[in-house]
């Protein structure tokens, strides 16, 4: 027997997170962005990662049509990048990127560069596995999503 989604919700709001936002080029040439918490470590060697993308996000079909994507991972700072791409556009200026033609978030405290590795349906959501082919990091402080909120270190 399953629990209710409000209180799994609920439930797992209790687990404090990053913030992210995963990147990619549309079948259009057209640069994708989608807020994510959803994001975690799989392995070492070799380095992968995994986002899980709901089915009825705008988001999921650049990612189904791209070998490659990008994860920004939010600084304090980026409370308003996070909410953009949570909310499917506004008229925030994006601080947009390039990497070798893949689109990432400018001013993150991390970013990824992903070669899909794979996708498994897993309920209402897609998982995508990403090697790392890249990285960069600073040592500013991240954004924190808690109990549906927003919170910094300190």
């Amino acid at each position: 027997m399953s629990i209710p989604p409000h209180e799994f919700r609920q439930t797992l709001g209790r687990w404090a997170s990053g913030v992210t936002i995963i990147t990619a080029t549309s079948s259009e040439g057209e640069r994708r962005g989608m807020t994510a918490s959803a994001f975690l470590s799989v392995s070492l060697e070799p380095p992968l990662i995994l986002v899980s993308v709901d089915h009825k996000a705008a988001m999921l079909q650049a990612l189904k049509d791209t070998n490659r994507f990008g994860v920004s991972i939010l600084s304090a700072a980026q409370r308003e990048l996070s909410n953009h791409f949570a909310r499917r556009g506004g008229d925030l200026e994006v601080p947009w990127v390039d990497f070798e033609g893949l689109p990432l978030i400018g001013g993150a405290i991390a970013q990824l560069v992903c070669r899909k590795e794979r996708e498994v349906e897993g309920g209402d959501h897609v998982l995508f596995f990403g090697e790392i082919e890249y990285s960069r990091y600073t040592d500013d402080d991240p954004l924190l999503y808690f109990r549906g909120q927003y919170h910094e270190l300190g």
